[in-house]
Order: C-alpha cells, then structure tokens, then sequence
C-alpha cells in the first residue's frame, strides 16, 4: 500500500502555529500590530517553557513574523536555527488604532470589532485574508511539518482561511500568549487537529 496521499495537498502533514510570548500590551489588551514591543520576564518564561515540546517534533520549516515578540519566541523555544522570516506573518496593522484596547476604541466607535469594523489607516479584514491566503498556498506547496510563530488575530484569520477560505471565522477562535495550535487534514478536508495548547 502506497503512504503517499490521494490528494497533493495532504502531502503537508501539519502546520502548528505558536502564537508569541506575554508583551506588555498583550497584558494590557493594547492592539499591537505594527510596533515593535519585546516580551517581558513571563513572555520569555513562556518562550523557554514551549521548547521542551517542540523539541519532540521535527520540523520541515519554521517561518517567523519579522516581529522581535515573535523572533524571539521562536529563538527561546529552540527552534531559531531553522527560522526564515516570512514578512506575510506579521500582525494585522491597527492603524489609528495602535496601542488602543477595544474598550477605549468602543468608547467613540460603539460595537467596534477588528473583524468587521473599518480600520482606518491600517489592514482591512479583506486585507489580512489576501496574506493569510497566501500563507495557506505557500503551506499546501509544503511537505512535511511547519512551525509558523506569529500572532493573535493573524493566526486566527489564517486558521479562518484554512477551515473555509474566510478570515472572519477567525473571530470564533481564542489563542492564548505561547499557545500551539495545529492545522492539518482529515482525509482530504482542510482541519484543525488541536487549538490552543
């Protein structure tokens, strides 16, 4: 019997998305997309604790946002070696909304959500799906197991994209700072195998 799949896509065995250590402003809920913020003490405590079990696992790739949050979650959890920064991966941007939480944006903007609101000077949901496609090309031409260290409302669009082609189904999905999350198949459909470890 032939291991090798029916269908060419399911030649990518799995993708696993690390989302990046504590920032401040992730503590804070401050949107951060374009600045540049490091972990703290705890996001690099988190970091470190993800190396043990990354480290079972080969991996074919590794790809990084050009973000030092997501840089250097990827060197601390041991896997920095192997890291091609990918500009696509990187956070949606905020625009005027940089470094705001949702409860200060709602203040002047009632029902504000990132993923159906404008966002004006910044990435339109259709913006961030157009990246996130075409990371999910760039995965379906891969082989093997992907490590992809990103961010929150990124890797959630990206897993909306997986699922069914839509970033906004990102909006039902919840990651936690340092959390692995695995996208992969079953038989030939497009599926997450395990979210927010």
């Amino acid at each position: 019997m032939s291991s090798t799949p029916a269908n060419p896509a399911t030649a990518l065995h799995e993708a696993w998305l690390i989302r990046h250590g504590e920032t401040e402003w992730s503590l804070s809920g401050q949107h951060t997309g374009s600045t540049d913020i490091a972990l703290t003490e705890h996001g690099r405590a988190q970091a470190r604790a993800l190396a043990p079990r990354l480290a079972t696992q080969p991996f074919d790739a590794v790809w990084s946002s050009p973000m030092v949050r997501a840089i250097e979650t990827c060197e601390l959890a041991g896997l920095g070696s192997q890291r091609v920064t990918l500009p696509d991966l990187r956070e949606w941007n905020y625009g005027i909304y940089e470094g705001r939480t949702t409860r200060e944006i709602r203040a002047s903007v009632p029902d504000w959500s990132v993923w159906h609101s404008p966002v004006p000077q910044g990435e339109s949901l259709l913006d961030v799906e157009a990246r996130a496609e075409a990371v999910v090309a760039r995965l379906l031409a891969a082989s093997g197991r992907v490590a992809i260290f990103s961010h929150a409302h990124f890797l959630r669009a990206l897993a909306g994209c997986w699922m069914g082609d839509a970033a906004a189904l990102g909006a039902h999905l919840y990651l936690d700072t340092a959390s692995i999350s695995v996208l992969g198949f079953d038989h030939e459909a497009r599926a997450i195998r395990r979210w927010n470890s």
